[in-house]
This record gives structure tokens, C-alpha cells and sequence, in this order.
């Protein structure tokens, strides 16, 4: 089949499973590809998929937009024709879609576009692994890409589509003391936690933090200290919360100081309004400090690879609730900077270019070659077919009977829109609330 012409609108599609992924996937669609595209949205169905206040939130938006399973996405690939599909997925999901699209075996199959929507702290390994076989592998700095070649040519696995880019959410003004902060107190500065879902995991660290949290509000009445919240309860993002900060605020004994605040909403318009942002290791420490905004990553519980922070050894930003109580603010490497790729110089407009490039490269190409993923059934059967399993497929990548049953219509819709709805419910009260109390009894 001939490559296709310039002159045609390219038609994207990007499959995410999360709030965040959607985020990433969505704005990263955008910037590796020509204006004039057309994007289609899917939400893989799952435990995260998000809810329509979660969407508003992130900002990110597509021409259309609609839930549906691996096998029905995969439908769609084959009935729509699209020109490039991103995969803003967990990585197992990476894994079995790429075999399930290899398994169509389309007279021209689609560009593949996979990456991570953050900071790459765990499994880095096993996430990479299950990602090779897209076309572009993006990796959100120098540092990551140095990373993922180092790993796929550890195990004798093609590295070419590791494609160096930056996070496509960072932008914004840079910071000003009094930029963009007219309705505000004179004087006042607005402090920022970012919360996480699942760091730290234990209700007794999260209770230290918001304690602290609380404890800094008091020892600095002048100032606004806002506990930045990823979801309400009930909601997942990416990582399940067990433990939501809102719940521990009710119990917190004297209850919040009336200079703390828990806020939602985009993350770029609170950051809009922060003087200082604090955090464990989330990935919104790269959008402050992108924009120069003074930004802090907490040791209280120590440096260590499960919490995350570990990925800022080197960056000047490491320090404690003791230390930022008493008024020290971390400044960072600028060499830490530009490894990770946030330093504000401008050098971000032109991130994306060679990931557009290579896009635009294999578009033009008259054939791509077939999807070759790293695991096959006969490099790793073990563990494969059970990855492929979880998404409905077979072991050859082809959807197991039933699972890309025609889309049930009417009252049918309704009925199972409503079982579906109840079981999530059932399965975040089991996340929420059974499965800390099993947990506690088996400590005793």
C-alpha cells in the first residue's frame, strides 16, 4: 500500500487508561505531529478509567472521545484507519496491545507512539521490556533516554525507537513574585503540597505530612498552604489511594488551620499561584521547577527507591519539613536541570522536533515493518501469554471468543453501564476501606 500524501488530515489515535495518561497522551499527540490532526480519544475500561470531572480537570482534549475494551479498541484500528495510535497505557496493556495489533495483520498498520507520563523511579526494566516493539519509545529527558538504550541493549534488543522529547504538559509563565497574583494578600505566600495517591502508602506517614502540613500553616500564619489533591474519594488516577488525605483531614485533631486549603483543579493553574512547592516525588516538582518556581522534595521519610525520591540525588532539592519551617528554600542544580530536561532557557520549544521527525519519517515510508515486540510466546512463555490474558487476548495476539462482542445497544447499554458503575463502586470500597482494615487485623 502507498505511503500516505502530505495533503491528507492525519488521523490520530491515542488509547489511555488513566487521568494522567490521558493527559500525556492527548497533549503528546498534539506535539509530535503536523496541526490540522485529528485525534480520537479512547479510555481503556479498568479501575482508573476516568470520570468526566477528571477529564475537565486535566485540560485535555480530542476531536471524540469514548470508552471501550482492548478488543473493541482494537476493532477500531482495523475498521477506522488511523495514521498514528499512542499507547498512554500501564505497561502489561503496552504489551498486549502491540501484539494484538500485530495480530491484524493490516495491509498498513498504523505508527506506534508509547512512553511514560512521568517520573520513571521503578521498574524500569520490566516497564521497557513490555513497551519494545512501538515504533517511538519517547523518553521525557537525556537522562531517561541514556536509560532505556542502556536497557534494551542490555538484552540484545533493538534500541532505535527510543526517541529523546520532554513531558508535553510543562509550560506555563515563569515564576514572579507578584506575576499573575493581583487578587492575592499583599505579602502572603502560597505554599503547595503536591499529594500523591500511593507515596507515602502507610496512614502514618501520611498522617506525619499533613500533620507537618498543618504544623507549617501555624508556624506562618501569613502565608496560604494549599494541599494540592489528584482525586476525589471514590476516584482513581493511575495509583490507587488508599488512604485520601480529605478522610485523614477529618480526623486531624484541632481540624485544619484557616490558612490550609484543599484544592483540585489543573495543576498549571495552581501552580499559577505558588511561591513554593512541596512534595515527596511527584512529577509536578518538573512542571514548578520548569517555570522556576521554588520547589522542594522532602526526605522526612528518607531518600529511597520507593518512595521515588531517589530520582532527585543531585538536583540541590532534597530537604525536610525542619528545614523548609525554617525558611531555607532549595535551589537547584542547573546541570540536574538540564540532564532532566526542565530547565526554562527556551531549549523546550524545540523538544519535540526529532520525535515530529521521526514520525513524519515513518509515515512517509511506503511499508513499516511488523510489530516486534521483545517477550514472544517463545522468549518468555512464562509471561506473556498471561499479560495477554488480562486483556482478553490469546496467546497469538488475536481476541479470545467474546471479548469483541458487537457493542450492545439500548436498554442492554444501560443495564450494563450500571453493573459496571456498581462494580467499581464495590471494588474502590474494597481499596478504600475493606482491604486497610484486613491489612490491620493481620498486623495484630
Amino acid at each position: 500500500m502507498p505511503s500516505r500524501t502530505s495533503s491528507e488530515a492525519l488521523r490520530v489515535a491515542v488509547l489511555a487508561d488513566s487521568d494522567t495518561r490521558w493527559k500525556w497522551g492527548a497533549l503528546t499527540a498534539r506535539r509530535i505531529t503536523t496541526t490540522g490532526t485529528a485525534l480520537t480519544g479512547f479510555l481503556l475500561r479498568g479501575r482508573a478509567t476516568p470520570t468526566a470531572r477528571q477529564l475537565a480537570e486535566v485540560g485535555a482534549t480530542a476531536d471524540a472521545l469514548r470508552e471501550v475494551t482492548g478488543a473493541e479498541f482494537l476493532r477500531a484500528v482495523r475498521d477506522e484507519g488511523y495514521d498514528v495510535v499512542v499507547l498512554a497505557l500501564v505497561g502489561g496493556a503496552v504489551q498486549a496491545l502491540l501484539h494484538g495489533l500485530a495480530a491484524l495483520r493490516l495491509p498498513r498498520r498504523p505508527v506506534l507512539v508509547t512512553g511514560y507520563v512521568g517520573v520513571v523511579y521503578e521498574k524500569l526494566a520490566d516497564g521497557l521490556l513490555l513497551r519494545h516493539g512501538a515504533d517511538v519509545v519517547l523518553a521525557n529527558s537525556r537522562h531517561d533516554a541514556d536509560r532505556f538504550r542502556a536497557v534494551y541493549e542490555g538484552v540484545g534488543a533493538d534500541a532505535s525507537a527510543v526517541t529523546e522529547a520532554a513531558l508535553p504538559f510543562l509550560g506555563g509563565a515563569p515564576y514572579g513574585r507578584e506575576a499573575g497574583r493581583e487578587d492575592r494578600e499583599v505579602g502572603r505566600d502560597t505554599v503547595v503540597f503536591a499529594a500523591q495517591p500511593s507515596v507515602p502508602e502507610t496512614r502514618a506517614e501520611r498522617m506525619y505530612l499533613l500533620c507537618r502540613l498543618t504544623e507549617h500553616a501555624r508556624r506562618h500564619p501569613h502565608r496560604e498552604v494549599l494541599l494540592k489533591l489528584r482525586s476525589k474519594p471514590g476516584e482513581h488516577t493511575t495509583h490507587l489511594e488508599e488512604l485520601p488525605y480529605q478522610k485523614l483531614a477529618d480526623r486531624l485533631p484541632g481540624g485544619l488551620p484557616p490558612n490550609v486549603r484543599l484544592v483540585y483543579g489543573n495543576m498549571g493553574e495552581v501552580l499559577d499561584r505558588t511561591d513554593l512547592l512541596v512534595t515527596v516525588s511527584s512529577t509536578a516538582a518538573l512542571e514548578a521547577l520548569h517555570r522556576r518556581i521554588p520547589t522542594a522534595v522532602l526526605t522526612d521519610f528518607g531518600v529511597r527507591e520507593a518512595l521515588g525520591n531517589h530520582h532527585f540525588l543531585g538536583s540541590g532539592l532534597l530537604t525536610s519539613w525542619d528545614a523548609l519551617d525554617g525558611g531555607h528554600r532549595p535551589r537547584p542544580d542547573e546541570r540536574w536541570l538540564h540532564r532532566q530536561g526542565v530547565a526554562a532557557d527556551g531549549a523546550y520549544e524545540s523538544a519535540f522536533d526529532v520525535a515530529r521527525e521521526r514520525v513524519a519519517e515513518l509515515l512517509a515510508r511506503p511499508e513499516l515493518p511488523p510489530v516486534d515486540p521483545y517477550y514472544t510466546a517463545a522468549s518468555a512463555p512464562g509471561y506473556l501469554p498471561g499479560i495477554l490474558a488480562r486483556h482478553h487476548l490469546a496467546p497469538d495476539g488475536t481476541p479470545l471468543p467474546g471479548a469483541a462482542a458487537t457493542e450492545p445497544t439500548g436498554v442492554r447499554r444501560l443495564l450494563r453501564d450500571a453493573v459496571r458503575g456498581a462494580a467499581r463502586g464495590a471494588y474502590r470500597h474494597g481499596v478504600q476501606r475493606v482491604a486497610p482494615v484486613i491489612r490491620r487485623m493481620g498486623a495484630l
